[in-house]
């Protein structure tokens, strides 16, 4: 388990209200400080990761790691400006496929084979 703060660039700072929390099960991100907002996506349901480094990221020791999901809410899930950035994208990568394997899903392409076909019905 990974529990993570929103880091600023200026010196990798955590000034921000956005706390992340990377669980076996789920990812939830905590944000706000009058206002809350916390939402959680099943570890089960991302199917990508991507870990960016800008030069200033590079530089204070931070990354930016995100998360394509088939979650509703959030498809593009993004941990931005954390510490430990690549071993966070590297274990979500591997927990996801285990939580997948255990829901046993399977992430299967919609192909519409009859999309190229012109039935009789349409030549008139």
């Amino acid at each position: 388990m990974f529990e993570e703060r929103k880091r600023s660039l200026f010196f990798g700072l955590p000034l921000s209200f956005t706390k992340y929390k990377v669980e076996q099960e789920r990812i939830n991100i905590h944000k706000g400080f009058l206002r809350i907002v916390e939402n959680d996506t099943l570890m089960y349901r991302i199917q990508d990761v991507t870990l960016v480094r800008s030069l200033f990221e590079r530089m204070f020791g931070l990354g930016t790691v995100i998360c394509f999901s088939s979650d509703v809410t959030d498809p593009k899930l993004e941990l931005v400006h954390i510490k430990n950035a690549r071993e966070i994208k590297d274990y979500i990568m591997k927990t996801s496929e285990v939580e997948r394997r255990k829901v046993r899903t399977l992430h299967t392409m919609d192909l519409d084979a009859d999309a190229g076909q012109i039935s009789d019905a349409d030549e008139g």
